[in-house]
């Protein structure tokens, strides 16, 4: 699609589509969001903490389906990969170890592991970085793809003084070899949470473009209360997106003005958004084995009847509630909401976003206790 979302706001970005009337622009980031299509590479040597971090990055302990194994079972020139259970269409791809042989050809290495087609690559190492994955890096920014990312992975053996003598003598190799203003995340493979690895996401969000970024975001675990929140603000943009399309928002007729559809939208985006919030019956039972909590526990947290089961008559119930509930909607909050050419919000726009705002926000709280609960009783 084309990319209008660079370097803007997501909301503000999608006014702005609809002020235009560019609807199609529109439709595509609804597909994409209900999609979450994005490609990582990790490359470097297939050991633990590279499936740990595989694993992490996917809500998954080693032992769950669809783990990535260790000791890798692909061969050593292979590109192995590893879909998301949950949002199929997010990928990790293991690179195999870039060649340490001398001399050395970063773009035979690129070509073969196809480098470019990856939305962000992350050159993992135990140690320090070898200054032919450097050159790699290096070919990489001189053809302008920025979110490509130096990891030093931890080991159960590191300690923390360790690890920071690893990273200032990584940081040196890396300015030795001409990497300007050089940066190395520090990140424990099993506990995505500490550390380097939230600045690292965050790093990330700013590097793609806005759309592949909020993909990233929304099909990532929920690893702190902060990607609540982040997720949380997504969705209500999608949900502002979804509202103003069924409402005909626009001066160009777009056929989703019929309930049923309405109410057909609305089930996609709250199933995206429970499993995006990881509230789903199996992710909580992930999460609970994962930290030795008792799954039962942190399933009493959700009290919102969607974040344990997403129906369609409880998204048409709401629907109708809201509808009837529009008296209460006041008109500053619709004036602020719809576009500036619009005059009036239609009820199926004023419908959509009460009643999907007001269950994006259940369930996100829902989400925050169990993350809270998880971190704090799981240490």
């Amino acid at each position: 699609m084309a990319d209008v979302f660079r370097g803007l706001n997501l909301l503000e970005t999608l006014k702005e589509s609809i002020e235009n009337n560019k609807l199609s622009d529109v439709k595509d980031a609804v597909e994409d969001l209900l999609i979450s299509r994005i490609n990582l590479a990790v490359v470097g040597d297939r050991g633990d903490e590279k499936a740990s971090f595989m694993n992490s990055l996917r809500g998954l302990g080693p032992g769950d389906e669809g783990a990535a194994p260790s000791p890798s079972p692909a061969a050593p020139e292979e590109v192995a990969g590893y879909p998301n259970p949950k949002h199929p269409d997010f990928r990790l791809w293991d690179l195999p170890p870039v060649p340490t042989a001398s001399p050395f050809e970063p773009e035979g290495y690129m070509d073969r592991v196809k480098f470019l087609r990856y939305n962000a690559v992350f050159m993992t190492f135990a140690q320090t970085p070898h200054p032919n994955s450097v050159q790699v890096f290096l070919e990489a920014r001189s053809l302008q793809r920025q979110t490509v990312y130096f990891l030093l992975l931890a080991s159960v053996k590191d300690t923390e003084k360790n690890l920071e003598e690893k990273r200032k003598a990584s940081l040196e190799v890396l300015t030795s070899q001409g990497v300007a203003q050089p940066k190395v995340y520090l990140v424990k493979p099993s506990t995505l949470e500490k550390c380097d690895c939230p600045g690292l996401l965050e790093d990330m969000g700013k590097d793609l473009p806005e759309i592949r970024a909020n993909a990233l975001l929304l099909a990532l675990p929920t690893l702190t209360s902060t990607l609540v929140t982040q997720k949380k603000e997504a969705f209500k943009a999608l949900v502002w997106a979804a509202a103003s399309l069924s409402g005909g928002m626009s001066a160009i007729p777009v056929p989703m003005v019929a309930s049923m559809v309405d109410s057909s939208v609305a089930v996609r985006i709250l199933t995206k958004a429970q499993l995006s919030l990881c509230l789903d019956d199996e992710s909580v039972e992930r999460l609970a084995r994962q930290r030795g909590l008792e799954p039962a526990r942190l399933k009493g947290l959700r009290t919102c009847a969607l974040s344990a089961e997403v129906t369609k008559g409880e998204v048409k119930s709401r629907l109708t509630a809201a509808e009837k509930d529009l008296a209460t909607v006041s008109s500053k909050l619709l004036e602020m909401a719809m576009p500036r050419h619009a005059r009036s919000a239609s009820r199926s726009f004023a419908a959509m976003m009460q009643a999907l705002n007001g269950a994006v926000d259940e369930m996100a709280a829902d989400a925050e206790k169990i993350v809270t609960a998880a971190l704090e009783d799981g240490k």
